[in-house]
């Protein structure tokens, strides 16, 4: 007998208003964008590309839920967060939240970036994911395009992760600060021994 999927649509509709489901979090990184920065993954993707950095990202059951205050709250008692990099997963699945968690940061004075599998022509259709243009209104820079295998870019010339990829930075302030790269990692270590290593292309590996 063939084990049927949840929905991933429904599982969305489960999420409390008020709330993200998240895969991971992050404060301090300085490889996920310009400066140093806060990072979100959140939960779900339906792409599932090949050589894919967050393959515990794709399923859209509850993993870690966290409400925007709460949230908000944590980054910015982070004092050296410049800005906060959505990532996933597909942030645009839940681009409503989002929306309202980058209002409140950039109330703060931080920036904000989101990486996408849609294409900015795509989240401006009319088949975008509901509450795509409130979070698009609210982004510094966006990096769009799915991961392409056969396009990968390991290099430090390039801050995007395949060649299809592209940079678009909204906030002129921020045009100088494209300085990032896709070769780049780094390691968290944190209290209870744990560590995630991270980098711009999307990785995300926690391990004890």
């Amino acid at each position: 007998m063939t084990q049927q999927k949840t929905n991933p649509y429904l599982q969305l509709f489960e999420i409390p208003a008020g709330y993200l489901n998240i895969m991971g979090y992050v404060d301090e990184s300085e490889v996920n964008g310009p400066g140093c920065r806060a990072v979100v993954w959140v939960q779900g993707c339906l792409r599932e590309c090949p050589g894919c950095f967050n393959l515990e990202s794709w399923s859209f059951e509850m993993n870690q839920l966290i409400s925007i205050d709460n949230l908000v709250e944590r980054i910015l008692s982070h004092p050296r967060n410049q800005g906060v990099t959505f990532s996933g997963g597909e942030p645009f699945w839940q681009a409503p939240a989002l929306a309202a968690v980058a209002s409140k940061v950039k109330e703060a004075g931080l920036n904000v970036m989101s990486f996408t599998g849609f294409t900015l022509e795509q989240l401006q259709g009319p088949y975008a994911p509901a509450g795509s243009q409130a979070l698009l209104d609210k982004l510094d820079i966006l990096i769009d395009g799915p991961y392409i295998q056969s396009l990968a870019i390991n290099s430090p010339n390039s801050p995007v992760s395949s060649s299809n990829q592209k940079i678009h930075v909204f906030n002129p302030a921020l045009q100088d600060q494209i300085t990032w790269a896709s070769d780049q990692i780094e390691i968290h270590i944190f209290k209870d021994g744990s560590r995630l290593i991270t980098g711009y292309r999307g990785g995300l590996e926690l391990s004890d």
